[in-house]
């Protein structure tokens, strides 16, 4: 994966493409999309490129973006950026947060109604202004006021995959701190919640104040907020906060039982202890006759002295958690050593960056038995799906890759399209051919419930079907689930054996935790895969993983936890 500076260069390339294009001038901004995409996608540290003095070698990197690179790597700005902004009103740069607003809409919306901020834009589609303009209409202006009802539910938070990586590092820096004795995350990301609002940081040291010296003087931090000798807070990347706390070591199982919450489930931990004549705060577990500390400094010793097994971080949410630990009840949730495989990858053939051979390889190095090739079929162009002639094409090539490789299998497949009445978009005769069929819907969002489930229900009748994609069709932050009854297709998965995709890839997330823990009463299989369109993605695979543990889902309930020959018997 790559690192919290990939992705703060490749911000600023996006932006650098947005407001180009908002001046209307040719070609650069495509430049600069193309730039922001690969530096996103690198598996390295941009820096070590830069170290190197490789910059160039990355593709799409020229001698002129690489000055930048240079020069934002060198003094944590670029000049290029700030003087572009400068031609702009503030309030210009937020309305990119809009989904569905381009930088030529903005642009409209500003020279001939004069919006140049999210309230304004708010007003003008509720006074009915914007439905006037050429191009637009009343339909444009709901979706508008759809967006912004979006941004403000879901502004303040950030996705898990894109958080995740940045917060990992910080913790193993602190980590290799000889004043550094033990240190976790806390909170929502520990939880591994599809969304994050700010990042909580545990640790135990014998000498505080060094460790948030090094904690606020990071390359990575933005803004210190407070310092103190247990705690201080810092913004990474001008927007995330983080907190770091340092505990007494005889009280950090309490502290990280606590930070980790959730607040419901910590509510009925705290009920189960004062039943049992016991108080349980973020420093201890005390008996209250006797004032005698009964655990506080693990976790673990937490949960037995409560009478419980231990309650896995993910499930912490008061969802029948606490009942079944103390019945022994608890799952025993699927790892992301069980993943035997990936069942959703894109190449060249579509919408992906690299070849067959190239997406065996990286997936051979994950240790992986097998791997399926999933390109878009033809009806989806936007997504440069293939024709009937390339999928020949595509399962000839994976036949010879097959008989001179070793220690991996590629199936070949298909994301097939379901079309507006159910029906699939490649023909039976050559579906058959295939090793497994993912079918999805890619457009038709807002018909209504009955008619996506109806949809969804005759794709899964198609006897080559093995599973449903992405079932919901939603994109975390950016659009709701299409309206489906997802009870009537887990009733059908399970008549007709067909595997319900979780996607991995961070943006959806779908099926839901929520969806899954549902889904987990009707006897169905899960199916786990990222999406992946660039080699770096298959490392999505543990987002998945996260969500099915979130919904209690266990190592027999995911297909391609099997090994390939069991795996070949089910499809």
């Amino acid at each position: 994966m790559g690192s919290i500076r990939n992705k703060e260069i490749a911000n600023i390339f996006y932006e650098i493409a947005d407001l180009l294009e908002m001046k209307e001038v040719p070609f650069k901004p495509r430049a600069y999309r193309v730039a922001a995409q690969n530096i996103e996608n690198l598996l390295e540290d941009i820096e070590e490129y830069y170290k190197k003095g490789k910059l160039e070698e990355i593709p799409g990197i020229g001698a002129n973006i690489a000055k930048k690179i240079k020069e934002i790597i060198e003094t944590g700005k670029l000049e290029y950026l700030e003087n572009l902004r400068k031609e702009f009103p503030p309030g210009i740069r937020e309305l990119m947060k809009i989904q569905g607003l381009g930088p030529k809409t903005i642009m409209r919306l500003y020279k001939e109604l004069n919006i140049k901020s999210i309230d304004e834009l708010e007003k003008a589609a509720k006074l009915g202004k914007i439905r006037n303009l050429r191009g637009f209409g009343e339909k444009s202006e709901k979706n508008i006021l759809h967006s912004i009802k979006l941004y403000k539910k879901y502004g303040g938070r950030f996705l898990l995959g894109n958080i995740l990586p940045i917060a990992e590092k910080i913790v193993e820096r602190l980590k290799k701190l000889p004043e550094v004795e033990k240190v976790d995350l806390a909170g929502s990301i520990r939880r591994r919640k599809e969304t994050i609002g700010d990042v909580d940081i545990l640790a135990v040291s014998k000498n505080s104040s060094k460790v948030m010296d090094v904690f606020t003087s990071m390359p990575e931090v933005s803004r210190v907020i407070s310092k103190g000798d247990t705690r201080s807070t810092i913004y990474i990347m001008e927007k995330i906060q983080v907190d770091l706390r340092v505990i007494e070591k005889s009280s950090y199982g309490a502290a990280l039982q606590y930070f980790t919450g959730s607040k419901e489930h910590n509510i009925k931990l705290r009920q189960l202890a004062s039943e049992k004549g016991y108080k349980l705060s973020e420093y201890n577990l005390i008996d209250k006759a006797t004032g005698k500390i009964i655990a506080g400094e693990d976790e673990v010793g937490i949960y037995k002295a409560l009478g419980l097994e231990y309650i896995e971080p993910e499930i912490r949410e008061n969802r029948g958690e606490i009942e079944a630990a103390m019945e022994g009840k608890l799952p025993s949730l699927v790892r992301i050593e069980d993943i035997k495989g990936d069942l959703h990858v894109h190449t060249k053939y579509s919408d992906g960056v690299n070849s067959i051979e190239e997406i065996a390889n990286y997936a051979k190095k994950l240790g992986y038995e097998y791997i399926a090739i999933t390109d878009h079929s033809y009806t989806l162009q936007i997504a440069k799906g293939i024709t009937e002639d390339e999928i020949r094409k595509q399962i000839n090539e994976i036949n010879k890759i097959n008989e001179r490789m070793e220690d991996i299998y590629i199936l070949s497949g298909i994301e097939a399209n379901i079309d507006a009445n159910g029906k699939i978009d490649v023909k039976n005769d050559l579906l058959k051919d295939l090793d497994y069929v993912v079918a999805c819907i890619h457009y038709g969002f807002k018909q209504s419930e009955e008619k996506i489930t109806e949809r969804i229900i005759n794709a899964m009748h198609n006897d080559y079907v093995n599973a449903i994609g992405h079932p919901t069709g939603r994109l975390i932050n950016k659009r709701e689930p299409y309206r489906v009854n997802l009870e009537k297709i887990f009733e059908t998965a399970s008549k007709l054996n067909i595997f319900l995709e979780i996607n991995a890839y961070p943006e959806r997330l779908d099926l839901s935790d929520i969806n899954c823990f549902n889904g987990r009463n009707y006897n169905i299989k899960f199916v786990i895969g990222t999406d992946a369109h660039d080699i770096s993605h298959l490392e999505f695979m543990k987002f998945g993983v996260f969500t099915a543990r979130r919904g209690w889902l266990e190592k027999k309930d995911i297909i391609n936890t099997l090994n390939l020959k069991d795996l070949k018997k089910i499809l």
